[in-house]
Parts: C-alpha cells; structure tokens; sequence
C-alpha cells in the first residue's frame, strides 16, 4: 500500500499555532487539490490528536469528484482512518458519522467498553500492536482490508512515527506565507526527532499555489 502524508505548513514549519488553533495556511487552489488527492486515496488517516483538536469529517467535498469516485465503481468517500493509542476519539466526532467508512486503530491496551462502543458507533477498530498502535501491523492490516492508497493528514506525532517505521511513500507540503512561531506549536513533524539517518527525500515538484508553493517529495529511504 502507498502512503502519501500531506501537510500545510507556515514558512516556518508550524501546522497551528501553540494553543493548537488552526489558522488558515491555504487558499482555495490548495483546497481543492488535497480535495482531489482524498479523492483518489481509499483512505484518509489521522491521529487521534487532530480529530479532537479540529473534529474533521475528511470527506470529499466537491460534488465533480464524488461523482468521479462513483463512476469508478468507489464510494462517494475514501475511509477514514483515525490512530487511537490513547483511546480519546470522541463519541461525537464527525469521523463517526455516516458519511464514509471509518477504521479504528487501537492497541490490545484499548479498554473493551470503548471499543464497544466506537463499534456501536459505526466503527470498525483494527487492533495493532499491545501498549499502543504499531503503525507497521496497522499498515499492514489496512492493506488486507484492500486499501491501495492511504492519505495520511496529520498531525506531526503521527506523520514522525510513520516516518520513523519507514512507511511513507510520498510526501506533499504546502508552504504557506506567513509565520507562527512558538516552542510548543506542532510542527510536521513532531515525536522524539530525527538525530541521524534522516529520512531521503527526492524533490518532484515545486508548484506556486494561491500565496505559496507545494513542494511534492518522493521518499527514497527511512531509517
């Protein structure tokens, strides 16, 4: 399975600010084409962390390529994918409406009255891994389930460890203009941090969109 990771980010690495308020890095033209790559993904993945700082549905919102999803034979929307080692997803997270499919990702640490009840939600929850989600079995099991492509939208803790097990394929960030600062602003990537072995990056593409630019990776090795 291929693992696309997308990010808008300030000049300066943020994703939002210190309190974790989002702020609107993007314009229109970037909107439309992380429309497009949920679009063509089978499913769309977050950490926990984001679902209950900004509560996202992560569903196709242009009716043009809904409708191009149909006439491939796919649902309106891609699954959406939420990475659950805390165990902290809301009963009320739109996630968990019944706008798309949505996987569950816990460890066998996950307490069953919650798995009960994100099943009684809607929810499928994927066990991987035993005192929090491997994300190496949850990729793993993501694929048996017959996903191709997964997207994966944040935040930084999340996209470090998938960066850190080696599992990202491709990578995409909107460099937007201005900055935010902050020592304790989420960046894109967070986690413990690379000290050597650094991820490989191979530069694709540069692309002025809106007032900033889209910088498209592909990854060529990971530690």
């Amino acid at each position: 399975m291929r693992v696309v990771v997308n990010a808008a980010a300030s000049v300066d690495g943020k994703l939002s600010t210190r309190e974790r308020e989002q702020i609107e890095i993007s314009g229109p033209a970037d909107f439309h084409r992380v429309d497009r790559l949920r679009a063509e993904s089978d499913a769309v993945m977050v950490g926990v962390g984001t679902v209950v700082a900004d509560d996202p549905s992560l569903t196709v919102k242009d009716a043009d390529l809904r409708a191009e999803r149909h006439e491939r034979g796919e649902p309106p929307n891609p699954a959406r994918v939420v990475a659950d080692s805390q165990v902290r997803t809301p009963m009320d997270a739109a996630v968990l409406d019944d706008e798309a499919e949505t996987y569950l990702l816990v460890s066998e640490a996950a307490p069953a009255d919650f798995v009960d009840a994100m099943e009684s939600a809607g929810a499928t929850v994927l066990v991987a891994g035993q005192d929090r989600v491997d994300l190496s079995v949850a990729v793993a099991r993501l694929a048996a389930e017959g996903f191709d492509q997964l997207m994966v939208e944040g935040g930084g803790e999340l996209i470090f460890s998938l960066f850190e097990a080696g599992l990202v394929d491709e990578l995409s960030v909107f460099v937007g203009s201005t900055v935010i600062g902050g020592r304790e602003a989420p960046t894109l990537a967070d986690g413990e941090g690379f000290v050597g072995d650094f991820p490989d990056l191979e530069l694709q593409s540069v692309e002025r969109l809106d007032e900033g630019v889209v910088l498209s990776y592909d990854v060529r090795g990971t530690p």
